[in-house]
């Protein structure tokens, strides 16, 4: 064996070491890159849960709205009738049973109307509050993957360690969105 093929086995053979003392590393990086990937998911997911929630909240409000102005409509009508001199009286009787009768209706259906769009924005301040977590611990994983793959390229380890407590930190951003209730 000549002193060059020698040389070239013990660099191999270095190179192989340092190969596989970076295989942990390497490891690391593809299993953040696979949670960077639920979680930027989980964050879409509900973000747009958000904006569902909301237009159901804005049709809620809209639909109460439209029942407070019909209700005001009614009693300006009793208000009027009222007032005025109508000829047929026992008609004009009949009338405002029927507008006292729509306008309990309409006092029920708007205090429901008013609670459920209460709750629906209930829901979309949660929706948002989970989607900020999901969205912090995004970033907090991919600056532990950018930070872990520094390692690769300085055989430090210390990027690893310091890239491993931003993905902890990412992970325990976006598992706390599942406890928002």
């Amino acid at each position: 064996m000549e002193a060059n093929e020698s040389h070239e086995l013990q660099e191999h053979a270095e190179h192989g070491a340092h190969e596989s003392a970076m295989r942990p590393v390497a490891f690391t990086m593809s299993v953040l890159a696979v949670l960077v990937a639920m979680t930027t998911v989980l964050g879409h997911r509900t973000h747009t849960e958000a904006v569902l929630d909301q237009n159901k909240a804005t049709d809620q409000w809209n639909l109460y709205q439209a029942k407070k102005i019909r209700s005001n409509d009614t009693a300006l009508i009793v208000d009027l009738l009222h007032v005025v001199s109508v000829a047929d009286k026992e008609t004009a009787q009949q009338t405002l049973k029927a507008y006292a009768d729509h306008q309990a209706k309409w006092d029920a259906d708007l205090k429901d109307g008013q609670k459920k769009a209460e709750e629906l924005e209930h829901e979309v301040k949660k929706s948002e509050l989970r989607a900020n977590r999901f969205d912090l611990g995004e970033a907090l994983l991919e600056i532990g993957l950018v930070i872990t793959s520094v390692t690769l390229l300085t055989r430090s380890r210390v990027y690893w360690y310091l890239g491993l407590a931003f993905a902890l930190g990412g992970v325990v951003a976006a598992a706390l969105a599942f406890f928002i209730r």
